[in-house]
């Protein structure tokens, strides 16, 4: 039989893999939906920068297996390299440039018998909270094409929340899974350090400040994805210990009472909407009724301390990237300016001072820790702010003058190192922070968190809330999002442009 539109919406990756492993349909006939899909989707939304449309189809005529055999996703543009395709990470220079070898995660999701149809886009170097690379164009949130669907994972969160592919990859180095799937509506669980293998082109992205799983709209998939990815790849710095059982057995399981603290104060001190606060009061009130202990509180760290960390290992990889790309023979000057400027700052920046920064990690690490001593879990806002207008990304006019003057003419390294741009600087990290300063946190210290879409606006805009764990917490965080999504269901829940015909 051929699949309906509505049986394929209804269907997450874990009940199309069933659905083809009963023969009710062909892993062809899904492949075809999908495409069907992307061709109906993807002018408007702009998801998937690079189809892979005749790999998928010769994929499709062989014999597949395993647990997402037959089921046709997509992965993201970065990190997630495909042997023979160009891994751009929104960058025209590195999409001139064929990965040798397919990543540990791709070979393990093709391994599980999955289709992969294309690659999705992402902001220039997957840099930014929104997606928005000069080389393949703004990607546009389904629910609502004026607003972003957030980054750097945004392709992916607008495929999977349109209906295009029930989930596709995703990475977090900053925020990358958890804010487009507060923006689209989606469940999205960031894994701890080292639960999946980035490799074996890179041993760490980021210090290992990021990892990597999908975007989803159930969280029985993402124990499926964990499930089939985690791992580490020979030669990685070190490896995480699997957990007693599956995350799937392990999401099936109720999670106790659980104490949860919870805050809405950004960290930086920077304005929380009050939607997103009412995101979070939703969510306490939700998590009383299920039995949980809630109360007011979070961790004990300076967070402008946490955010000039942050910044400094962002500012340090952008400037080692264009290094590496001058290897390749491209110039400064092929890059966007934004991305330019960050690498001239983090040339500006001495390897002690770098190194200094780094080792304020540990605070961080320590502090949490010693909340998780009185809290299974802390609950926040994923973001400050609903998703944003595309046009409230951009860089001011006079500001972008500014900096194209100042790299041109050699002086901004230079101002950089005398710190006459420090307001400056602060001033563009305030903007930028200021829509997502709760997620930073688990990413320099290496701990897991998830993105639950619990929450809608007034205007019809998701914006979901997030729930941190500690080491190895991954199994929990599924167990409370499970009972959570019984609680609440959002599975169902798709913005217009998905359902039309």
């Amino acid at each position: 039989m051929t699949l309906s539109l509505q049986q394929y919406l209804d269907s997450d990756a874990t009940e199309l893999a069933l659905i083809v492993q009963r023969g009710e349909a062909s892993a062809s006939e899904l492949l075809d939906q999908a495409i069907d899909r992307y061709h109906q989707l993807n002018p408007q939304l702009n998801a998937v920068c690079q189809p892979m449309f005749e790999i998928a189809r010769q994929r499709v005529t062989q014999p597949l297996a395993g647990p997402l055999a037959g089921v046709p996703i997509l992965i993201k543009d970065a990190v997630q390299d495909y042997a023979g395709l160009p891994t751009s990470s929104g960058s025209k220079v590195f999409n001139r440039v064929p990965a040798t070898q397919h990543a540990h995660l791709v070979r393990r999701l093709l391994d599980a018998g999955a289709v992969i149809m294309g690659k999705t886009n992402t902001p220039e170097l997957a840099l930014k909270g929104v997606t928005d690379p000069e080389a393949f164009g703004i990607t546009r949130n389904p629910w609502n094409l004026a607003h972003t669907p957030g980054g750097s994972s945004g392709g992916s969160a607008a495929a999977v929340a349109a209906g295009m592919v029930p989930l596709a990859g995703a990475n977090d180095g900053g925020g990358s899974i958890r804010i487009p799937a507060a923006c689209c509506g989606l469940f999205g669980l960031r894994p701890g350090r080292g639960r999946v293998s980035p490799g074996p082109a890179v041993a760490e992205v980021w210090e290992g400040a990021s990892s990597d799983l999908v975007l989803c709209r159930t969280v029985r998939d993402a124990a499926l994805s964990l499930d089939v990815m985690a791992g580490a790849n020979p030669g990685d710095p070190f490896a995480v210990a699997p957990p007693t059982q599956s995350f799937r057995e392990l999401s099936a399981r109720q999670p106790g009472k659980l104490r949860i603290g919870f805050s809405t104060r950004s960290p930086v001190d920077t304005p929380v909407h009050p939607e997103a606060v009412r995101a979070v009061q939703n969510a306490v009130n939700l998590l009383q009724s299920l039995g949980h202990e809630v109360e007011e509180a979070a961790p004990d760290y300076d967070g402008q301390s946490l955010a000039r960390s942050y910044l400094s290992m962002y500012f340090g990889q952008v400037a080692a990237t264009l290094n590496q790309a001058r290897e390749l023979g491209a110039s400064d000057h092929d890059f966007e300016l934004l991305t330019r400027t960050l690498a001239a700052l983090g040339r500006a920046q001495n390897s002690a001072e770098y190194v200094s920064r780094h080792r304020d990690w540990n605070r961080f690490g320590q502090a949490l820790g010693d909340f998780h001593q009185r809290y299974d879990l802390f609950l926040t806002p994923t973001i400050a702010h609903p998703p944003i207008r595309h046009e409230q990304a951009e860089l001011p006019a006079g500001q972008a003058k500014a900096l194209s003057f100042l790299l041109n003419t050699g002086l901004l390294p230079l101002l950089a190192r005398w710190g006459v741009l420090d307001n400056m600087v602060d001033d563009m990290a305030s903007k930028n922070l200021s829509y997502f300063p709760f997620t930073q946190l688990s990413n320099l210290t290496g701990t897991p968190a998830m993105s639950v879409p619990l929450h809608w606006t007034n205007d019809g805009l998701p914006l979901g809330v997030q729930f941190c764990a500690a080491h190895g917490g991954e199994g929990l965080l599924l167990q409370l999002a499970s009972q959570l999504e019984q609680a609440q269901p959002w599975k169902d829940r798709w913005p217009a442009m998905a359902l039309a015909q």
